[in-house]
């Protein structure tokens, strides 16, 4: 069993920033990527970005040159920056990890509310 544990996320104004990060504990045997998500009422969840072990990164259209995803695997620690943040980025952020075993398991966090509003 792996537990993530997102942290970080708040009311900020437009064009602010925020960083959010997301802890790995338990099982965290064979992680492999791990990543952002989003969800806003009545809405899909959605990638926001992603990074693997090897640290290739893949982003959302919508937060390309704004958002950077980065990885401290030593720490099984994940954070996400986000810059020039608009009210349309604001929604529960989740934090994602894969894990072989030598099945694909997916864990997932409980979530952080970010709030984007003046």
């Amino acid at each position: 069993q792996v537990q993530l544990v997102e942290s970080g996320g708040e009311l900020v104004q437009p064009g602010g920033s925020l960083r959010l990060s997301c802890a790995a504990s338990g099982s965290i045997f064979n992680i492999d990527s791990m990543g952002w998500y989003r969800q806003t009422p009545g809405k899909p969840r959605e990638l926001v970005a992603a990074i693997t072990s090897g640290g290739s990164t893949n982003y959302a259209d919508s937060v390309k040159g704004r958002f950077t995803i980065s990885r401290d695997n030593a720490k099984n620690t994940v954070y996400l920056q986000m810059n020039s943040l608009k009210p349309e980025d604001s929604a529960v952020y989740y934090c994602k990890a894969d894990r072989w075993t030598p099945l694909w398991l997916e864990y997932w966090g409980q979530g952080t509310q970010v709030t984007v509003s003046s």
